[in-house]
């Protein structure tokens, strides 16, 4: 690492051992010596330049540029580097990918992206107390090679991660219509919502390290139960689990579990579900329709401790000894003027 970072990154360490915090500027030494690391190239090419030895036309660079979520670069700065080269060329060239039209492709790097954004947000904070940790009790240069070597593996993992849910999902997919693109499917499906009350009024109360530890602690647990149940998770957002299972019974299965399981957490709050079930459709691992929205508004509605279902599964799991159910008066909400919930309960 160059003498300009060396000096940046322990300035910052002393910084954060004093409890203060700061944030690096984009054009820091500090900065460009991480990125070199990440990377494995420094910053060499300017837009131009990428796409000359590419052949990306400079509409076409930009548009899928913008849809990786990245702003735009200065036409003069020495940006890129030999992975962005890789990349551009493997888009232009790459009979795949050339084969898709430009609204598609941009679609689907748009859809990992997002996701990727997420998880890099997440392994750069993990990286970072690694570091923090080995900071000290070695010299910071070596501290971040320790850091470094960890990045082979994590990509190893990740990768390996992505292969077997990929193989998983191939067994649910379903052939769409040829005319269509982007494979865009509907499917009959349980979809539920899980939802920690007061969760707002909870974070009040809590330090951030607290809270951390709160939402890790829940996301652990619905990963357990729905997995283990054989759902699956389609996104967490903060307080709020959505989730998917194949069938009725799978998912009062999953929810009456996740009921127990979260009460059994003495830190974590009461949970509230929701739970439909009809066709949905599917598009780049989310899920849309008239069975989500019912299912995001029985949540909404359900009282603390409570499992609200639709008739649909209410009437799928009538007769079914593991489960009781109880109609309750007609909600009247935006959209859907009498929607009948029940409340979901184990059996006897």
């Amino acid at each position: 690492m160059e003498p300009g970072a060396t000096a940046e990154l322990a300035e910052f360490l002393e910084a954060a051992g004093r409890g203060e915090r700061r944030r690096l500027d984009d054009s820091a030494p500090l900065v460009a010596a991480l990125e070199e690391l990440v990377l494995g190239s420094p910053r060499r090419y300017t837009r131009r330049e990428v796409l000359a030895r590419t052949g990306v036309t400079e509409e076409e660079g930009l548009r899928l540029w913008r849809s990786l979520g990245f702003p735009e670069v200065p036409e003069d700065e020495a940006f890129f580097t030999e992975l962005d080269v890789a990349a551009a060329e493997l888009l232009a060239t790459d009979p795949v990918p050339q084969s898709l039209p430009v609204d598609v492709r941009e679609t689907v790097l748009r859809a990992i992206a997002q996701s990727m954004a997420r998880l890099a947000d997440w392994q750069v904070g993990m990286l970072a107390r690694l570091f923090a940790e080995r900071a000290t009790e070695q010299p910071a240069d070596e501290a971040l090679g320790t850091v470094a070597a960890v990045l082979p593996a994590l990509e190893q993992v990740q990768t390996y991660i992505w292969r077997r849910h990929l193989a998983a999902a191939v067994s649910r997919f379903v052939v769409g219509p040829l005319d269509d693109p982007e494979q865009t499917q509907t499917r009959t499906l349980a979809v539920g919502f899980a939802d920690m009350v007061g969760f707002t009024r909870t974070t009040r109360r809590r330090t951030a390290a607290e809270l951390a530890e709160m939402i890790a602690q829940f996301e652990a647990a619905t990963t357990d139960v729905i997995a283990a149940g054989g759902g699956r998770i389609v996104k967490t957002v903060g307080d709020e689990v959505l989730f998917v299972a194949d069938t009725v019974p799978a998912a009062a299965e999953l929810a009456l579990d996740l009921h127990d399981r979260v009460a059994a957490e003495s830190a974590l709050p009461p949970l509230r579900i929701g739970l439909a079930a009809g066709e949905v459709l599917l598009r780049f691992g989310d899920v849309y329709g008239e069975t989500v929205n019912i299912a995001a508004r029985l949540t909404t509605h359900a009282h603390p401790d409570t499992v609200l279902v639709d008739r649909t599964v209410a009437e799928e799991l009538r007769g079914d000894d593991r489960y009781r159910i109880q109609r309750l008066r007609p909600l009247q909400v935006k959209g859907y003027r009498h929607l009948q919930p029940y409340v979901l309960r184990p059996g006897d």
